[in-house]
């Protein structure tokens, strides 16, 4: 069966170019267009579509407006098409707070080195995310929700770590991740004993705008790394977008670099450099989370992370976005942990409490 597809757009050339990319794959089927964000909240409930992609400035109702509407009255996945400024930064970092899933730059050439390349990754994120869906059957939610099997232990009980006996907590996340990176910091206590090292797929312009959202939003100092940070406890650390972070020094004196990432790198920043770099540096003394996310990055440096001792948590099929990386990681048999998003937070807080 294929994804049902809405495109609203003010412009026609758009709608008609996105239309024909999106129907030339198999596996999607547009299956009406609109305008503006009022159009779309007309059409949603009559075509039902599985995934809806938003763009942000429009006439009559604005692309921020019609997400938080439609997700007010009939949830749907949304993918947020967005300029690579910091204007669209902020406004798409709105968009998702509103209720968006995900969101793709809007000139294709943005996306990728060649246009087959990003046209290619473009429809594999409307499968991915309609495949996912938001509006899940009764029992399907349940079924996903339930532990598979031989991780019941790991998924039922609150996981113990003990905080005292790390040196850092890594984090690394995809589609889904900004809410979800939301959820977790915003309930971290200001003495939270750890530095936090964060690695959000994102573009540059994106990274800074964002990191001082969660700042405002968290009791924790939540920063944009720069080259040369010392870590300190209770402050997080967010990757430049279009940059790898690594780790360096020792475990006693640990600072981060900035570096520039390699043509040939898919993710910048990547979750798995920065997991190998805090392998190499700080061993087995961490405790490392992985959520949301499409793909697979984090699998390898949580790998490298495993043979050295560290902690291994991820986040639960049920409640990402998109479970690939999660479920990447798990599936290799790395997950010492497998927790619900909601629950994500209290077991660091409660491991915090064991530590001490």
């Amino acid at each position: 069966m294929a994804v049902t597809v809405l495109v609203v757009d003010d412009s026609a050339f758009f709608r008609r170019r996105l239309k024909e990319i999106l129907d030339a794959d198999r596996y999607i089927e547009v299956v009406g267009t609109a305008a503006n964000g009022r159009e779309a909240l007309a059409c949603v409930p009559r075509l039902k579509p599985d995934v809806i992609t938003m763009d942000i400035e429009m006439p009559v109702m604005d692309g921020i407006t019609a997400v938080r509407e439609i997700m007010s009255r009939h949830p749907t996945p949304i993918m947020m098409f967005s300029s690579l400024t910091t204007r669209g930064a902020q406004a798409t970092l709105d968009a998702l707070d509103a209720g968006a899933v995900d969101f793709l730059p809007k000139d294709l050439d943005d996306m990728a080195v060649n246009r087959d390349l990003a046209k290619r990754q473009l429809c594999a994120r409307v499968r991915m995310i309609g495949v996912r869906g938001l509006q899940r059957a009764p029992a399907r939610a349940a079924a996903a929700r339930a532990p598979l099997p031989g991780r019941a232990t790991a998924a039922a009980a609150m996981p113990r770590c003990d905080l005292a006996g790390q040196r850092v907590l890594l984090i690394g996340t995809s589609t889904g991740g900004p809410a979800a990176l939301q959820d977790v910091l915003s309930k971290l206590p200001a003495d939270f004993p750890l530095p936090i090292v964060l690695v959000q797929h994102m573009p540059a312009s994106f990274t800074p705008p964002f990191a001082q959202r969660l700042n405002g939003l968290c009791d924790i100092t939540v920063k944009h790394a720069e080259d040369r940070d010392v870590l300190r406890a209770g402050t997080a650390y967010l990757a430049p977008g279009g940059s790898q972070l690594v780790l360096e020094g020792d475990a006693e004196h640990c600072l981060l670099r900035v570096v520039a990432a390699r043509e040939d790198e898919t993710y910048k920043p990547s979750v798995d450099v920065t997991f190998a770099s805090a392998a190499r540096v700080v061993g087995g003394q961490c405790l490392a989370l992985i959520l949301t996310g499409m793909g697979a990055d984090g699998r390898e440096g949580a790998r490298l992370l495993k043979e050295r001792g560290a902690t291994i948590w991820a986040q639960d099929e049920a409640s990402c976005v998109v479970a690939g990386m999660p479920s990447a990681v798990i599936e290799a048999g790395l997950a010492d942990a497998v927790l619900p998003l909601k629950r994500i937070a209290g077991a660091l807080t409660q491991s915090l409490r064991q530590g001490g």
